[in-house]
């Protein structure tokens, strides 16, 4: 790896990048110096994604310029970047599960960069191991955990002598400890020269890893700072001004009577890589949060799906307010007064072509606007009204398709639509996932307000802040395993970590 170069190891002078009704890039302006780990910070849609793209070849910008040590280049695709030393690990993985760790980062590399497998892979473990973050090359990937599958994302690019590497949201799917050891790892490579943009809506975490953050605001560069001047709060107002709130400590409750209970739950998965529950057993009462917090993998798909009535358990071990709902459909089950917002918004919270107007009925329909099988219009048409008023939902109407949104505006109107219900129980899966700090308060914010109003809210994350945030009992779960639930006040995010590492009776000492 290069050492400290004079000029910046990457300059951007005057990005444009225009898309159809939408500047994504407006006359942007970024230098990173050789060693530096640079933050990058912005809204959902502030054009923090087209930015990195631009960097990593796979948009061309209509305006401006690149300039790579000092030089001015066109970057034509992703293979010329990797070429010239950039690397790049998005937030969502793109790793072949049935194959070998080797074997999926030869076929980054390319038949003639990558040679003999078996010379790659003592290059793999030597690599890892220089930087702390050791991998067995001839795993396959669908043994590997998710913050090991990070470390083979990252020794791919670091196995072509890497000078820039951009990192997307890296924390978003690791334990406590994990973030720590990736940040012992990243302060080792910019230590020997090389540059890191580090993209993140964990804004404690640019404090403490990065030197200088560069701001994004519709489009355009609102300011950029040394983070060592700089606090969380001041970061987040620079993000989305002085007139969003966020999120503060809210007050933690004592919940009432049981509403939702699991007892004894054995579930075998169906899923080729799916994990088997084990024994889950716990309660939630009206009037409180339950977080559950693990690493993804880990059992949370399949206790969602039992939960929603997706499947089907045996009897006596899922029950709303004393009535046996094991084996009730999903539509039953709402019926009874359950709220379910999955992680996946397109596809699974949202149809991606249909109009908000039609979502809204998706899960809607027994509100009333459905009667003898017949569809009120007006009705469906004044309950998306009331989501996309009541959440501050921008679109332009209701009879957007839910794909034209940003991810935290559907995200706000799925949560919304499943509120305005007014559910007994809601079960929320990552409801802030990838959203700005914005849109999240205004999600906080909901969820307690329903609450306060007597629901029995369970929260699935892998986000550990926001869990600490709102719930008011937490737990974690690993390998199909759920650990006991505390009052939040009586732990801490170093156990909750020990526990979605799989040290389920991990307790203060």
């Amino acid at each position: 790896m290069s050492v400290h170069a004079k000029q910046p190891r990457l300059s951007l002078r005057g990005i444009t990048k225009q898309y159809p009704g939408c500047l994504a890039n407006d006359d942007i302006h970024l230098d990173i110096d050789a060693g530096e780990i640079h933050a990058l910070l912005g809204e959902n849609g502030a054009g923090k994604s087209t930015l990195m793209k631009v960097i990593y070849g796979l948009v061309k910008p209509d305006q401006g310029e690149v300039f790579w040590n000092g030089e001015s280049v066109t970057i034509k695709d992703p293979a010329h970047a990797r070429q010239m030393g950039i690397g790049m690990v998005f937030q969502h993985f793109s790793l072949f599960d049935t194959l070998t760790v080797t074997e999926n980062i030869a076929l980054a590399l390319g038949k003639k960069t990558a040679g003999d497998l078996s010379a790659l892979a003592e290059k793999i473990t030597s690599i890892s191991k220089k930087y702390g973050m050791e991998i067995q090359p001839n795993r396959q990937v669908h043994s590997l955990s998710v913050g090991e599958r990070q470390r083979v994302e990252i020794v791919r690019c670091l196995v072509q002598d890497i000078k820039l590497l951009i990192l997307d949201e890296p924390t978003s799917v690791l334990t406590p400890q994990e973030v720590e050891s990736l940040f012992v790892t990243l302060r080792k490579l910019a230590q020997e020269g090389c540059s890191i943009l580090f993209i993140s809506h964990k804004l404690h975490e640019v404090k403490a890893l990065c030197q200088k953050a560069t701001v994004l605001r519709g489009g355009r560069v609102s300011g950029s700072c040394d983070t060592e001047h700089e606090d969380a709060s001041s970061l987040a107002k620079m993000m989305v001004g002085d007139d969003t709130p966020i999120s503060a400590a809210f007050t933690k409750k004592l919940g009432t009577k049981k509403v939702l209970e699991v007892a004894k739950l054995n579930q075998t998965s169906d899923a080729a890589f799916g994990i088997d529950l084990k024994n889950i057993d716990f309660s939630v009462h009206a009037g409180e949060i339950v977080g559950i917090a693990g690493v993804a993998g880990n059992g949370q798909e399949e206790l969602l799906a039992s939960l929603s009535g997706e499947t089907l358990t045996a009897n006596n071990t899922v029950s709303f307010n004393r009535i046996d709902v094991s084996k009730l459909t999903p539509e039953k089950r709402r019926a009874l007064g359950l709220g379910f917002v999955p992680e996946e918004r397109l596809g699974r919270g949202a149809v991606p072509s249909m109009s908000l107007t039609k979502n809204a009925l998706l899960t809607g329909f027994l509100t009333g606007i459905v009667k003898k099988g017949m569809i009120s219009w007006h009705k469906t048409q004044a309950f998306a009204e009331k989501i996309i008023s009541e959440y501050s939902v921008k679109a332009s109407g209701q009879h957007a398709e839910a794909k034209s949104l940003s991810g935290g505006n559907l995200q706000k109107f799925i949560i919304g639509r499943e509120i305005l219900q007014n559910p007994k129980i809601l079960i929320a899966s990552h409801p802030t996932w990838g959203v700005d700090i914005g849109a999240a308060t205004a999600i906080h914010n909901a969820l307690i307000r329903l609450r306060d109003q007597g629901a029995a809210i369970v929260v699935i994350s892998e986000d550990i802040d926001e869990l600490f945030l709102i719930s008011d009992r937490i737990g974690a779960i690993c390998d199909g395993q759920l650990s006991k639930l505390v009052p939040t006040e009586q732990t801490t995010i170093e156990i909750l970590g020990r526990q979605m590492a799989g040290d389920l009776t991990a307790a203060a000492n």
